[in-house]
């Protein structure tokens, strides 16, 4: 078997249980123009104690299928985004 694939990305989003959303960038050159480009994927990872916030740099890691769309595991948490995570309460009106 071969190495299994890993990414660096930022969390963009944290709002399902277990399971964070992670934007992964790299730099390509165009085969017509040769001009560089940027090129984004996103991926689906598993984060079982829920410790990657949204804004966060991760480092994620290939594992077998947990589901439909996740393929990946978080395996580190590189970088805590500054922005603090604070939720305001929802007012009734």
């Amino acid at each position: 078997m071969g190495k299994k694939k890993e990414f660096t990305g930022v969390v963009v989003s944290d709002k399902m249980q277990k399971t964070v959303v992670v934007k992964t960038m790299h730099l390509a050159r165009h085969h017509k123009y040769s001009k560089t480009v940027k090129l984004h994927n996103k991926f689906k990872a598993h984060d079982e104690k829920g410790i990657a916030k949204t804004g966060d740099i991760v480092t994620i890691m290939e594992t077998r299928p947990l589901s439909k769309d996740k393929r990946f595991i978080v395996k580190a948490v590189l970088k805590k985004s500054e922005e603090a995570h604070i939720s305001l309460p929802e007012e009734n009106i």
